[in-house]
């Protein structure tokens, strides 16, 4: 089969497109035929070797996918041959850019029917991220308010449709370009963070969701309410800083579990969750998408596909 390796990191043209032996699944794992494989910044992360986990050499890049169930390790009952799937392939994030991937049962599930298999392959990490961001680490109940940094990446969008669904207060921060989009999703108020500071409009919240960083998650400890939370996707906050306001911080990484896909794929399938696929590019074409995370060609709004299938199963771009 073809896949895109890394055999020393680097910037996109370390990349090499090969033929590598078709893996087999081993005990509580699925062989998934891949359809389409998303593209995000960690997989960037993990091809320059700055990411979080410790990858050794060589490796196939790529965790979201959707596909066939093509065969079943042991141990497996909830799923068969066959089965359409979306969802991440291991907890190393790896082994997805590939037209056979190995993916760990525990962190698939059955692909929303009203999905191609391109949108579907742009949700599992995003939302997860967000789901796990709002509730699981900031635990936040109806009637509360988060800011949510970054309200029309692709994490902040499904974060701001997840808190309007849990009756959240959510104000949310985003370029002039992107407020109506941001509104649109159910946002009860957005900043503009060209021409707005949001400490300037933002009092006593009871939460921040940054998935921003840097000078914004710093900033961000003084719109919280004695007692609230930062949370970030993005980088560990300064603990410090969080103890002088008397707030409480945390970083996390992403859990993409069956249970939360489940979860997330009842959502879409019942008309409560938007996806937004940015551009959909041939498998072939990967070094590029890696040139768009880079800033090395223009990025799109909304997520990066490789569409795997043979006979070009392309979803418009959103």
């Amino acid at each position: 089969m073809k896949a895109w390796r890394v055999h020393a990191f680097g910037p996109p043209e370390a990349m090499i497109f090969e033929t590598v032996p078709r893996p087999d699944p081993g005990p509580g794992e699925v062989l998934v035929k891949v359809h389409a494989a998303g593209v995000g910044p960690w997989d960037g992360w993990i091809r320059a070797g700055r990411s979080a986990l410790p990858q050794p050499l060589p490796l196939t890049l790529g965790s979201d996918l959707s596909g066939e169930v093509a065969a079943l390790g042991s141990g497996i009952s909830e799923l068969a041959v066959g089965d359409q799937v979306f969802g991440v392939t291991n907890t190393q994030f790896l082994g997805a850019y590939a037209e056979y991937a190995v993916a760990s049962a525990g962190m698939l599930a059955r692909k929303p029917s009203s999905l191609s298999y391109a949108e579907a392959a742009s949700v599992p990490v995003i939302a997860v991220t967000a789901w796990q961001g709002l509730f699981d680490q900031a635990r936040l109940e109806a009637g509360q308010t988060v800011v949510i940094h970054g309200g029309a990446g692709n994490v902040g969008a499904y974060a701001v449709q997840f808190a309007r669904r849990a009756r959240l207060r959510s104000i949310a921060t985003a370029g002039t370009k992107d407020i109506d989009y941001v509104r649109a999703l159910g946002a009860d108020k957005v900043v503009d963070y060209h021409t707005q500071r949001f400490e300037d409009e933002v009092k006593d919240a009871d939460a921040v969701l940054d998935l921003v960083g840097g000078e914004t998650q710093t900033r961000s400890f003084q719109v919280l309410r004695p007692g609230g939370k930062l949370i970030s996707a993005v980088s560990q906050p300064d603990q410090d800083r969080a103890n002088h306001h008397g707030v409480s911080a945390a970083f996390f990484l992403v859990e993409v579990t069956t249970e939360r896909l489940r979860k997330i794929a009842e959502l879409i399938d019942r008309g409560e969750l938007k996806t937004r696929v940015g551009a959909v590019l041939p498998l072939a074409d990967a070094r590029e998408a890696h040139m768009m995370l880079e800033g090395r060609r223009p990025l799109p709004s909304g997520k990066i596909i490789l569409n795997v299938e043979a006979s070009g199963e392309v979803t418009p771009a959103a």
